[in-house]
């Protein structure tokens, strides 16, 4: 009986491979050879790692950037403050102010020159006159200049109106004292200016009652009418004088019930706001 081949048999030696330990298995690679792919494979994942740990996380940048942005902000915002409260204590003088201030200076000096030499001088009252219109003239120019520059402060919403009462009071108070003018147009004039600056303080809280047309009339004709009589007037100028402070009274009652309609439905409107407010909230 013949042999059977060993390529029959078994086959070809070089077909199958013995591993380590004469266990089959995949062929091994013959040393000192690489596959090349798998080595730039390893290449590339070894770089990266490398980069992946050179590199900072991106969160940590962010956090980064963000910590040094707020720090700027608030140093900014630090700055502004100090910066905008530099610019407005320095704003209490301007000249809006400034004037304010001298309105106030001129109160006891027209005092002092009406009543100087018995009140009855005409030479004194004239110089009382002229402190009286310089007073009334920077009532004027002041407010002016305080909104159209952007003047207004603090020190300027309450100093103004104490000056004009101050100086209008003190001018109707000398000339009853002195029996120029009934102290019944004194107490009228006087009480609606009072009365209408306690009004607005109460209703401030609702909004603020805006200057009228007639208010405005009524600062003019009082002013014209007071001036008028200071002066030492005889004829036909006294007795226009007497008519010009009828119109200043008439003005004066006329826009301070306006003032006291104003406030009532400013109040009402404000009280109906809070309340459609209050449920809004609730609902």
């Amino acid at each position: 009986m013949t042999g059977v081949p060993a390529s029959a048999a078994g086959g070809s030696s070089s077909a199958r491979r013995t591993g380590p330990r004469g266990t089959s298995g995949p062929a091994q690679e013959p040393a000192g050879r690489t596959n090349p792919g798998r080595a730039v494979e390893r290449g590339a994942a070894e770089r990266g790692a490398a980069t992946d740990r050179g590199t900072p996380d991106r969160g940590t940048t962010d956090r980064g950037s963000a910590e040094r942005g707020s720090a700027e902000g608030g140093a900014a915002g630090r700055g502004g403050k100090i910066a905008a409260a530099a610019v407005n204590q320095a704003s209490v003088w301007n000249v809006a102010n400034l004037l304010t201030m001298l309105r106030l200076l001129l109160v006891p000096a027209f005092v002092a020159l009406m009543l100087g030499n018995g009140g009855y001088d005409p030479a004194w009252r004239s110089f009382a006159w002229a402190a009286f219109a310089i007073a009334m003239i920077t009532d004027l120019f002041d407010g002016h200049l305080a909104r159209t520059y952007n003047l207004v402060t603090d020190f300027g919403k309450i100093a103004d109106p104490i000056a004009d009462k101050a100086i209008m009071g003190a001018a109707l108070i000398c000339l009853s004292a002195l029996g120029d003018l009934p102290w019944w147009v004194t107490a009228v004039i006087l009480g609606r200016e009072l009365g209408i600056t306690v009004l607005r303080f109460v209703v401030i809280r609702y909004g603020v009652i805006p200057a009228s047309r007639g208010g405005k009339l009524k600062t003019l004709t009082q002013g014209i009418a007071v001036g008028m009589y200071v002066l030492a007037l005889t004829g036909p100028l006294a007795t226009l004088r007497f008519w010009v402070m009828a119109a200043a009274v008439v003005l004066t009652v006329a826009t301070g019930l306006d003032y006291v309609k104003q406030a009532i439905v400013l109040r009402r409107r404000g009280i109906a706001e809070r309340r459609a407010a209050l449920e809004g909230t609730e609902a």
